[in-house]
C-alpha cells in the first residue's frame, strides 16, 4: 500500500516517463510487425495464387498465436517477471520475422506468422502491467490508452513504409525491416527498462527492497525502511483466480465485449486494403486507406484516454462503439471514391479501435498486482478468438460473392452488442482518484 501511494500521490518522473515511452514503443513495433501481412497480402496473394479464403487463414494464423501467447505464455509474466518476458518476447518475434521473410510456401508462412503472434500474444499484457504499474491512479487511462496507440502509430508508419518498400524491394522487405527495427530493442531494454516495483513487492524476491529503492531513488522518491506485509496471501496466477465470485461477472463481460470488438476490429485491419484494391484502385491507395484507419485509431485512442479520467471508461467506450458501427456501414456503402473513402476509413478507426482499447484499460483497472498480467493476457487470449474468426469470416463473405456492404453490415452487428456488454461492467473500480 505504501509504496502504490508513492505512486499514485507523487508527480511523475523522468523514469516513469522513460518506461512508458519505451513500451509505447515496443507495441508499435508490434503493430508494425502484426499489420505487415495485410499490406503485403495483395502481392502474396498476386505471387501465391491465393483464393480469398486461404489468405483469411493466413491472416487468421498470427492472431491464433496471439491467443496462445496472451493465454498460455503470458501468465508467466505473474511469475518470472514483466522485463524478463518483454526481453524474451521481442528476441522470438525478430526472429520469426526474418523466417517470415524467407519462407517460399504457403506453409511456412503459416508456420511463421504462428510464432510471431505467439510472441506479440506474450509481450502486449506484460507493457499494459508494466506502464499501469509505474503511473499514478489519475493518469493510468490516459497513459495505458497512449500505450495502446503505439499499435496503430507503428501500422500507420508501417503503411507508408510498405507503400515504399514493397514496391520496389517486393514484400518480403518489410518483414526484414521488422525484425531489425525489433532486435534492435532488446539491448535498449536490458539497459533502460527496470522491473515493475508493485511486481518485486508482490513477489519479494531476496534483493526486492535494494531493487525497488534503487528506482525509488531514480524516481525522486523517498527509499523504503523496509517491506511491509503483505494485505493477503499472494494468489496463484491462474485462471481459476479470474473467476472468483466477486470477479466472475466482470470477468466474462469483458471477456465477451473483447471478442466481438476484436471480430470486427480485426476484419477492418486485415482486409481494408485488400477490399479497395479490389475495388479498382491501385495498391497505393489500399494501403493509404489501411493507414487512414490506424490513423484514426491512434487520435481515437488518445481521446477516449483522455477524456475517460473525467468521465468514466464505460459510457465513453458505449458511445465509441456506437458510432464505430454506423462509420462501418456508411463505408460499406461508399462508391470507390478516395476521399470518401479515407475520411470514413479514419472515422472508423478513431471509433471502433478507440473503444476497442479502452477495455485494455478496464482490463488494467479490475485486477489486482498479483493477477494483473494474468488477467489482461486472458482477456486478451480470449478476445483473440473473435479476432481469428474475423478475418477468415471476411475471406469466406468474399468468395461467396457477398457485395462490400452486406459484409460491412455483417461485421457491425458485434460491435453494437460489445457496447452493450461494456456498459454493463461495474464501474466501482474503474473511476479514477482525484488528486
Amino acid at each position: 500500500m505504501e509504496l502504490r501511494q508513492t505512486i499514485d500521490q507523487g508527480p511523475v518522473s523522468g523514469l516513469q516517463i522513460r518506461v512508458i515511452l519505451l513500451c509505447c514503443v515496443i507495441n508499435m513495433l508490434d503493430g508494425l510487425d502484426v499489420l505487415a501481412i495485410s499490406f503485403a497480402a495483395p502481392p502474396i496473394a498476386t505471387e501465391w495464387q491465393l483464393q480469398p479464403a486461404a489468405l483469411g487463414i493466413v491472416f487468421s494464423t498470427g492472431l491464433v498465436g496471439m491467443a496462445l501467447g496472451s493465454m498460455f505464455i503470458a501468465p508467466l509474466t505473474d511469475r518470472i517477471g514483466r522485463r524478463a518476458m518483454i526481453l524474451i518476447s521481442l528476441f522470438v518475434i525478430g526472429l520469426a520475422m526474418i523466417a517470415t521473410g524467407l519462407v517460399r510456401t504457403v506453409n511456412e508462412l503459416l508456420v511463421a506468422r504462428a510464432v510471431t503472434g505467439l510472441g506479440i500474444g506474450a509481450i502486449l499484457a506484460s507493457l499494459t502491467s508494466m506502464v499501469a504499474e509505474y503511473t499514478p491512479d489519475r493518469h493510468r487511462n490516459l497513459t495505458v490508452s497512449i500505450l495502446q496507440a503505439g499499435y496503430p502509430v507503428g501500422g500507420t508508419i508501417g503503411g507508408f513504409v510498405a507503400a515504399w518498400l514493397i514496391p520496389e524491394y517486393g514484400w518480403r522487405a518489410i518483414f526484414f525491416v521488422g525484425a531489425a527495427l525489433g532486435l534492435a530493442m532488446v539491448p535498449l531494454v536490458y539497459l533502460l527498462l527496470p522491473e515493475s516495483l508493485q511486481f518485486l513487492e508482490q513477489k519479494r524476491p531476496v534483493d526486492a527492497l535494494t531493487r525497488i529503492n534503487r528506482v525509488l531513488v531514480r524516481m525522486g522518491r523517498a527509499p523504503l525502511a523496509a517491506l511491509g506485509p503483505l494485505a493477503s496471501r499472494a494468489e496463484p496466477s491462474r485462471v481459476a483466480t479470474l473467476l472468483t465470485p466477486e470477479r466472475r461477472s466482470n470477468t466474462l463481460k469483458l471477456w465477451f465485449a473483447f471478442m466481438l470488438n476484436s471480430l470486427a476490429v480485426y476484419f477492418i485491419l486485415s482486409w481494408v486494403p485488400k477490399i479497395v484494391v479490389d475495388a479498382g484502385l491501385p495498391l497505393e491507395q489500399g494501403i493509404f486507406a489501411g493507414i487512414m484507419v490506424n490513423a484514426g485509431a491512434v487520435l481515437g485512442i488518445v481521446v477516449l484516454g483522455y477524456a475517460s479520467g473525467k468521465r468514466g471508461l464505460r459510457p465513453l467506450i458505449f458511445g465509441f462503439l456506437l458510432a464505430g458501427a454506423v462509420a462501418l456501414v456508411v463505408f460499406g456503402f461508399l462508391p470507390a471514391l478516395v476521399p470518401a473513402l479515407l475520411v470514413v476509413g479514419f472515422l472508423i478507426g478513431f471509433f471502433v479501435i478507440g473503444g476497442y482499447i479502452g477495455l485494455y484499460s478496464v482490463a488494467a483497472r479490475i485486477y489486482p498486482t498479483e493477477v494483473r498480467t494474468t488477467g489482461i493476457g486472458w482477456t486478451i487470449g480470449v478476445g483473440r478468438f473473435g479476432s481469428i474468426v474475423g478475418p477468415y469470416l471476411g475471406g469466406i463473405l468474399i468468395a461467396l460473392d457477398w457485395s462490400t456492404g452486406p459484409r460491412f453490415i455483417t461485421f457491425a452487428v458485434p460491435l453494437l452488442v460489445a457496447a452493450v456488454v461494456a456498459v454493463s461492467i461495474s464501474a466501482r473500480e474503474l473511476v479514477p482518484k482525484r488528486d
